[in-house]
This record gives structure tokens, C-alpha cells and sequence, in this order.
């Protein structure tokens, strides 16, 4: 709560917080309250004054009841009544309407001259600190000066300390009453020996009389590591704001941070390192800072506060790369810690630090780490493996040296229970023999040898692929063969699994008991006694032949898993090919040919069958069948080979291609970023000084920087954001000026009195639709004739959703009449809180089943290009493309392509297009929308549908 000075509490009353009164309680009368004041003990009185309070702060004075409670009251000895007199001295009306002091003030500051004297310390306390809230009442204060003076020599060190504040919160409004402050807390510094005391009247100096603090830092600057952890505080922020000036004790300084890095408290260290940065540019010193916060990371427990200083310190390295690269060992123990997300964010700091002189030590910390999580406790294994093996493929992928030393050890996992680690190691082996040609042999050797340590169909296939892609050598291929027998099983399948159930069959006659009875409709005696129908009898032993144990391969296709048969034919066939060009062995080629053509018919066979527990799909089929007519041919045509054999290599090579680019272009974003700086901007002296002044800190200008950003909205944009709330010949007119900041939405609204007649108690009054909410309401108004009034407003946006702000102009015109207008609508866009964004595939896939809201917007548009209108879908719903530029070149009628983006909130938006050409020349198909939450679904559908319309809404 604050108070305004008498000077203006003319033009504007004092504002204070409203507290909800109970409407099921009646309010006493003022006679009523008067006499309980009179009669009643403390507790009634208690009570009493509460409600007076609450009175008061709401509006309702009661100027009447001021005498009573300084003859009733004030006399009494109770601390809780004297701690809320101090609320009530706080809030009630000290100045008549003259604007001069109440007589009846001069006894309250009598009283609180008394409370300064008082014997008993914590009164003496609460009285120092009730003076530092009206603090801006000088007629209040200057009748107390003396007193409070002379508490700064009181024996207890609870009034010495809020005499200090008080004392502080004087000077800085009405410095002339007490003249020597600061010369009187620089003896009182001199002399003190409570900590808390020593601290506040330091941090007096560091405001008030900055010459006088830095005095005392080099008085005691050798116990300056044994003084308390808040003085310590204190003495950092004052070096820090000393330091923006050319200070001459800057070398002191330095050092004195040096100590300070060895200090207990785990925040002066903090501090410490951090000022320490900022003081110079040494070398030494930045690896001294780094050392403390890697330190500060490994001991602290709390997790927000690892993430925090791991933040700092990747700041420290963006800006001192090499010189932290000598501490990247000390920053891999921080992987130790249990939480997942401090070691993301560990790994993030620990890839940039890793040069070609640690990668190996590296490399071999994260093997070790990975071998550990294999073990049963170890916490949090699949995430914190899957996070290892994605470390490092980037590392391997990046030095060329270490990729030999952990293929190996990566392909160990490739039979791991967790899904996306082991297709995680496929995805590394994959792009490591399209890098590495000289390791394509040894790595294809030994994926050969794990294929039957596979379980899941995506690593089947993702293995399959690369076989078939870089097995190059006739020996190669044939022990392919072999290991392709061995985790398919007997082939034929469909001939092998009927004989299987045929000897099931057929043991179970032999065994059953007597008497038999006839297979026709009749029932069936089992081996066990029990009856049964012969078609139940048949379908349990069908079950039963289906769960018995198979190959893994044999396993997924009999599962229904046909896509990885249709991949297994397409590396059969392109393996064929290359034995073919290779050998000259025609009898082993054709052998090798019939062979394949066998598994490949097989699999189809099987499908059709009643062994699997779905039948084969119309692209399997058609794809595989596609594989049989190519090996069936004696001479295949050279563009089928060249399908085979080359296309879809180059097609790999390409998209990691486009990949490195996409990731060379994001680096060189992020490293070509400059600030950008307009013609009339000032120039600061700053700029002109030296480098390590310029280093320095300004917490001030950071928050600056920090809510304005280094964006500059031009005029044009600025106008484009202003929605008109009523109309022109309205008797007042009103316009909004809407800002998006971070998380609210900002109003800024012009009122303007278009009539001759004075507009009073005008009210802005606003409503909400959708996940918005109203901060605060708008104050009321007096509008002269023709005269103008800003509003501000500020609402709350708790998620990405479309929302609506409407509301109403109230006011009293002529003869107290009511008046009132109606606002036009402000549409808020959902687009503003939506950025584009990119993900994996893995991840797509991954959120796409997750999510459960989708909306489906069929497309029929004018447009005769399917790229052109997925460019129109993206600019209408502010999401990225991820399906790669490549994938959509060319001339073809039929488009799919996945897009994504992500709100301020956090919310992903997943979308998928799938378009094609009509002979008329239109755009004819649907928009499939997928998000966590329906509002965003909903939202960009309606962006779709009214893209498509060219009508869009009222919209900031």
C-alpha cells in the first residue's frame, strides 16, 4: 500500500487493494461500532478495528470513528491491536479536504513517538517498519526523526536493523530531513557487529552513497570471505554497478572474486562466478567462473537450480568456447545426476565443447554410461539410453575418427526392448555407411550376424534396407542367405506350418482315449477326457501352432507384419541383382534367384492363408509380386536395375544432404544474428569504452532487453493492429491498439468526448470469450468536453484457442442521465501464439498417434498447383513443412506432405495434407489436423477454411 503526499491527493485519491467483504454478514452501523470500540474487551475491539479496515480500504472511511479509536484503542497494551492500528494509521484519511493535516494525527504521531520509546523491542520494531509505509508524509515524519535517530543505538539488533530502513525509506523521499544519512550509517558501519544489521545499512550506502560503500568494501576487504552470506550478496551487487564506471579497484575486485568462488554459500558462488565474467576477460578467471558452476551443478539437489546454472554456463561457453573445452570431463559427471532433463541439457553443453582433441574420452565416457544403463536399477534407463545413442551418432557423424570405435558397440542394442533406442542405432548405422564407405564391409558383417537378435518389425526393416543397400562382396551376400534362412525358418512357410498342424493333428488321434466317436457334427473325444466340437477342436489347435516358438522374422510376418516381407523381398531382389553383376557363377546366381523367388512367393502364400492372424495387404502383395516379375525376367531391363540398385541409394544420399544444409543454414542463422539498431537511436559513451567495461552487466537494461526485445515495430505494423470500437458519429469514439506481449494480450484504448458536454463517471467495461481473462478493470473517468482518454487493459491468455473481447462505454451526461455504447468485437487470432516449428519423423509419427483431437477440412480450391496450395496452407496456419523439398519436386497430380508447429504454450499442432490434380484443373482432398487439445484443432481448420473462402474474420 502506498500513500500519495497532500500534494496530490487533491488531483487523485490514494488507491489501495479491495478485500472481499462477506454479503452474508450485515455491517454494523458506525454508532454500533463506536460502542464496541467503547465497551468491548480486545478480542471485540479486535474484531471491530478488522472491520473498520476493511471498510476503509474498500471505500467507505468512516472519518467519524478516527477520534474513538485514538481514545479507545490506541491506550491499549495488546501487540495484536497496536499491529493492526499500524494497518489502520495506513489506510485512513490523514488530510481533510483543504488538503492540511487532521488535528487529530497530532496525538496518532505522539502515540507512534511513544511506540519508538517503548521498552519493549518488538514494538520499537513494527513501529520502524509501519514508518517506512508512510514514508511519504513528511508533516508525519518530521516530528519523528529524532526518535527514530536514536534507535539506531538501541542495545537489540531487531530495532537497530528496521531503524536502518527507516531511516533509508526517509532519506530517499525527503532527503532534507535528514541531511547527514549517509555519513551517520557509515558510522553506524563502522561500529556494528550484527550481521543483519551490517547488511542493511550497506545496502543503504550502496543506494544512497555509492563513494561511501565502495570505501567500506576496501576497509574490510580481507574478511570479506568471512562475513555473512547477505553482506556478501550485497558487496557483489555493489562491485557489479561500481564496475560500469572505469572504477581504479577493478584488480581488487577481481581477486576479491576469485576468494569468494571458495565460499560455503552455494548463491555467493553463483554470484560470484558470474561477476567474475563480467570484471575481466581472463582467461584463468573465465575457467575459474566455469569450474564453479560445473561445481555448483554436480552438488546442488535441486534440479531447477542445475538448469539454471547450466544455462549460464552454456552462455559462458558460446562466448569462451575454447577455453571450456579443457572442463568438458568435469561437465560429463553432471550426466550422473537422476533427472533427465538436467542431462539434455548437460548433453547439449557437452556436444558443443567436443573437439577433435576430446572426442575420444568423450566417446568413451558415453559407452561407459550406456553399458550402465543396462543394468535393472539403473533410473530412467530407455529415456537416458535413447538419449546416449542419439549423442553419439551426432558425435560420430561429426568426427570421423571415433565412428569405427562405436558402430560396434551401437549394433549391441539393436536387439534392445526399447523401440526408439534400437531404431535410433539403426538410424546412426544407416547414415555412418553412406559417410563411411571404408566401413560399409565390417558394419554389414556384423548386422548380418545380429539379425537374429531383432525383435521389433521397424528395426527389421531399417536393417533390411541397409543390407540391401551396401552388401557388396558375393561372400557378403551369402552369408546374408544363410542368416535370412535361419530367422525365417522352413520355407516354404505356408507347406511348414500345415505340416505342423497336420502332426498336431495327428498325435492328438493316436492319443485320444476310447471310444471314439465320428468326426461329422458329433463330438470329439480329447486325450484329456473332455468333449469337444471338431471345430473348436480344430481352432485350438490352430492357436496353438501359431504360438509356438518361430524365428523373429517368421514371427512378425505370421503376426500380420507384411510391410517388413515387402521390405525383405526388395533387399532379396537388389541383393540378386548384385550377385548377378558380381559373379560369374550362372548355375549359383540362378539358384541364389529361385531361392529368393521361393521366400518371396512364400510370404505372399502365407498371407492368404488362415496361419496369419491378418491377410496380406494389397501394397505387399503388389510390391512383392512387383520383385518376383523382376527376377523372373532372364535379362532385366537396365532402368528396373537402376531402380534397384541406384535410385534409392542417391535418393538416401540427397536427403542427408538436405539435412546437413538445413542444419549448416540454422548455424549460420544463429551465428550471423546482430542486433538490429535504428538510424536515431541514441549512442551511449558505453559503446566507446573499453571491452571489459563494456562486458559488464546491466540488470536493468536485461530487463529492458528482455520485455521489449530487440524487434522495432514500424508505424505500418503498429496501424494494422488497431481494431475501431465504435463508429463515428457514436457520441465518443473509441479505438484499440491490441499487443501481443509474451503470455497477455495488451489494450490500449483512445476514448475521445466527440460531444460539448462533459462525460462523468465513464466506465470501459470489458468481457471475455474463450481461455482469456480479465486482469484488472478499468478505472472510472471524468471526460471533458472533446476530450481524450488512454485506457490500458491487460488480459491473460491461458492457451491457444480463439478468443473474442467485447464489452461497453457507460457514463453520466447532461442531468446525470445514463448513456451507453456498444464495442465492436476484437477478435483474437490464435496465429499470433502459433510459430512454426520442426520435429523427426520418429516424433510425428510418435505425437500423431498420441493425439486424440482431429479435425478433417476437405479442400476444394480453384488452384491447379498442389505445391502452391500447400504454400497457401502454410502461410494460412503459420506451420513448417517437414516433408523434405525433394519429396514434393517434380510434376506429379497427387500431394502429401506433413506439416507442424508449435504454440507459445508449448501445445504441438500436427497436420497432414494429402491433394491431387482433378482433370478440371482444381485441388481437390482433405486437411487432417491433429492436436492434444480441440481448441488448436478447431482453430486452424477454421484458418483452412476461411483461407480457402478468401474471407477472413476481424482479427489482431
Amino acid at each position: 500500500m502506498s500513500l500519495h503526499p497532500p500534494s496530490t491527493m487533491a488531483a487523485s485519491d490514494a488507491c489501495y487493494t479491495v478485500v472481499q467483504e462477506l454479503s452474508t454478514v450485515e455491517y454494523p452501523s458506525a454508532s454500533e461500532l463506536r460502542q464496541s470500540l467503547e465497551k468491548g474487551t480486545d478480542e471485540v475491539k479486535i474484531d471491530t478495528l478488522r472491520k473498520i479496515i476493511t471498510s476503509t480500504i474498500n471505500g467507505n472511511a468512516q472519518p467519524n470513528l478516527m477520534m474513538p479509536i485514538i481514545q479507545y484503542v490506541l491506550p491499549s497494551r495488546n501487540k495484536q491491536l497496536k499491529k493492526l492500528l499500524h494497518f489502520y494509521w495506513e489506510v485512513c484519511p490523514k488530510y481533510d479536504e483543504s488538503g492540511k493535516l487532521k488535528q487529530e494525527m497530532i496525538l496518532v504521531v505522539n502515540a507512534i513517538r511513544n511506540d519508538l520509546q517503548h521498552p519493549n523491542e518488538w514494538i520499537r520494531g513494527a513501529t520502524l517498519r509501519f514508518l517506512q509505509k508512510i514514508a511519504k508524509d513528511a508533516e508525519l515524519l518530521e516530528p519523528l526523526i529524532p526518535t527514530c535517530r536514536s534507535c539506531l543505538e538501541h542495545r537489540h539488533g531487531y530495532v537497530r536493523k528496521n531503524a536502518v530502513f527507516a531511516v533509508y525509506a526517509i532519506y530517499r523521499e525527503f532527503e532534507h530531513l535528514i541531511p547527514d544519512a549517509p555519513e551517520l550509517m557509515s558510522t553506524f558501519l563502522a561500529a556494528e557487529s550484527d550481521s543483519s544489521c551490517k547488511r542493511n545499512a550497506f545496502v543503504f550506502l550502496a543506494h544512497c552513497s555509492m563513494p561511501k560503500a565502495v570505501e567500506y568494501i576496501l576497509s574490510i576487504y580481507d574478511s570479506i570471505p568471512s562475513l555473512d552470506e547477505s553482506l556478501q550478496m550485497s558487496i557483489i551487487e555493489v562491485i557489479r554497478l561500481d564496475c560500469k564506471e572505469d572504477s581504479s579497484h577493478r584488480a581488487r575486485y577481481i581477486r576479491c572474486m576469485f576468494e569468494l568462488l571458495n565460499v560455503n554459500s552455494n548463491a555467493v558462488k553463483y554470484e560470484a562466478a558470474t561477476t567474475l565474467t563480467t570484471l575481466t576477460q581472463n582467461p584463468a578467471a573465465v575457467k575459474a567462473a566455469a569450474s564453479c558452476l560445473i561445481s555448483l551443478v554436480v552438488k546442488e539437489s535441486d534440479n531447477n537450480v542445475k538448469i539454471i546454472v547450466l544455462d549460464r554456463l552454456d552462455a559462458l561457453r558460446s562466448r569462451h568456447g575454447h577455453v571450456l573445452d579443457a572442463l568438458i570431463m568435469d561437465v560429463l559427471q553432471i550426466l550422473t545426476s537422476a533427472d533427465i532433463d538436467v542431462r539434455r541439457k548437460a548433453m547439449s553443453i557437452i556436444l558443443s565443447m567436443t573437439t577433435s582433441r576430446n572426442v575420444e574420452d568423450v566417446v568413451l565416457f558415453l559407452k561407459k554410461q550406456l553399458q550402465k544403463t543396462q543394468e535393472s536399477e539403473f533410473e530412467k534407463a530407455p529415456e537416458y539410453r535413447q538419449l546416449l545413442i542419439q549423442s553419439i551418432h551426432i558425435t560420430a557423424v561429426k568426427f570421423s575418427e571415433v565412428a569405427a570405435n562405436v558402430v560396434h558397440a551401437l549394433m549391441d542394442f539393436l536387439g534392445d526392448s526399447n523401440n526408439p533406442s534400437a531404431l535410433d542405432v539403426v538410424a546412426f548405422v544407416r547414415e555412418i555407411v553412406e559417410k563411411f564407405p571404408h566401413l560399409r564391409s565390417a558394419v554389414t558383417t556384423r548386422l548380418t550376424e545380429k539379425l537374429p537378435e531383432i525383435k521389433s518389425g521397424k528395426v527389421f526393416r531399417g536393417v533390411l534396407w541397409i543390407l540391401g543397400e551396401y552388401i557388396e562382396t558375393v561372400e557378403d551376400i551369402q552369408s546374408f542367405m544363410q542368416e535370412t534362412r535361419k530367422v525365417l525358418g522352413e520355407i516354404p512357410i505356408l507347406a511348414s506350418e500345415q505340416k505342423l498342424l497336420d502332426d498336431a493333428n495327428a498325435g492328438d488321434e493316436d492319443e485320444a482315449s476310447s471310444p471314439k466317436v465320428e468326426t461329422g457334427g458329433r463330438p470329439k473325444v480329447l486325450a484329456d477326457g473332455t468333449y469337444a466340437t471338431e471345430t473348436a477342436y480344430s481352432v485350438t489347435k490352430l492357436e496353438a501352432v501359431r504360438a509356438a516358438s518361430k524365428p523373429p522374422l517368421r514371427t512378425l510376418i505370421l503376426g500380420g507384419d507384411f510391410f517388413t516381407g515387402a521390405v525383405l523381398a526388395s533387399a532379396l531382389t537388389k541383393l540378386v541383382l548384385r550377385f548377378d553383376e558380381k559373379a560369374n557363377d550362372k548355375p549359383a546366381s540362378n539358384a541364389l534367384r529361385a531361392e529368393c523367388m521361393l521366400i518371396m512367393t512364400s510370404v505372399i502364400r502365407v498371407g492368404q492363408s488362415k496361419f496369419v492372424t491378418v491377410q496380406i495387404d494389397e501394397d505387399s502383395n503388389e510390391r512383392i509380386m512387383n520383385c518376383i516379375k523382376t527376377l523372373s525376367e532372364l535379362e532385366v531391363e537396365p532402368a528396373v536395375q537402376e531402380i534397384f540398385l541406384t535410385d534409392t541409394k542417391s535418393a538416401f544420399s540427397r536427403m542427408l544432404g538436405a539435412q546437413e544444409k538445413r542444419a549448416a543454414e540454422k548455424r549460420e542463422a544463429e551465428t550471423s544474428k546482430v542486433a538490429a539498431v535504428q538510424v536515431d537511436d541514441l549512442l551511449t559513451f558505453r559503446q566507446f569504452s573499453k571491452k571489459g567495461v563494456d562486458e559488464a552487466i546491466d540488470f536493468t537494461e536485461d530487463v529492458g532487453r528482455a520485455t521489449s526485445g530487440d524487434t522495432h515495430e514500424d508505424f505500418i505494423s503498429n496501424l494494422s493492429r488497431i481494431s475501431q470500437l465504435t463508429g463515428f458519429s457514436d457520441p465518443i469514439y473509441a479505438e484499440a491498439y491490441v499487443k501481443m506481449h509474451g503470455f497477455d494480450i495488451l489494450l490500449d484504448v483512445l476514448l475521445v468526448n466527440q460531444t460539448p458536454n462533459t462525460m462523468q463517471n465513464l466506465c470501459l467495461d470489458f468481457a471475455t470469450l474463450g481461455d482469456l481473462k480479465i486482469v484488472e478493470r478499468p478505472s472510472v473517468y471524468t471526460l471533458g468536453p472533446h476530450g481524450f482518454q488512454s485506457i490500458k487493459a491487460t488480459i491473460k491468455v491461458s492457451s491457444t484457442e480463439t478468443g473474442v473481447i467485447f464489452g461497453s462505454i457507460l457514463w453520466e451526461g447532461a442531468n446525470m442521465a445514463e448513456a451507453c455504447v456498444i464495442l465492436n468485437d476484437i477478435h483474437i487470432d490464435i496465429m499470433d501464439y502459433i510459430k512454426p516449428a520442426y520435429c523427426n519423423e520418429a516424433q510425428f509419427r510418435s505425437m500423431w498417434t498420441e493425439f486424440e483431437w482431429e479435425n478433417r477440412v476437405n479442400v476444394d480450391n480453384p488452384m491447379s498447383d498442389p505445391r502452391e496450395y500447400l504454400k497457401h496452407v502454410m502461410k494460412a496456419t503459420n506451420m513448417s513443412c517437414l516433408t523434405p523439398e525433394g519429396a514434393t519436386s517434380g510434376d506429379c497430380d497427387f500431394l502429401s506432405a506433413n506439416m507442424y508447429a508449435r504454440s507459445l504454450f508449448g501445445e504441438d499442432a500436427l497436420a497432414n495434407l494429402s491433394v491431387e490434380r482433378t482433370p478440371q484443373g482444381t485441388i481437390t482432398g482433405h486437411v487432417r489436423i491433429r492436436s492434444k487439445t480441440q481448441g488448436i484443432a478447431l482453430s486452424l481448420g477454421d484458418k483452412i477454411t476461411m483461407a480457402q473462402k478468401n474471407n477472413t474474420p476481424l482479427s489482431v
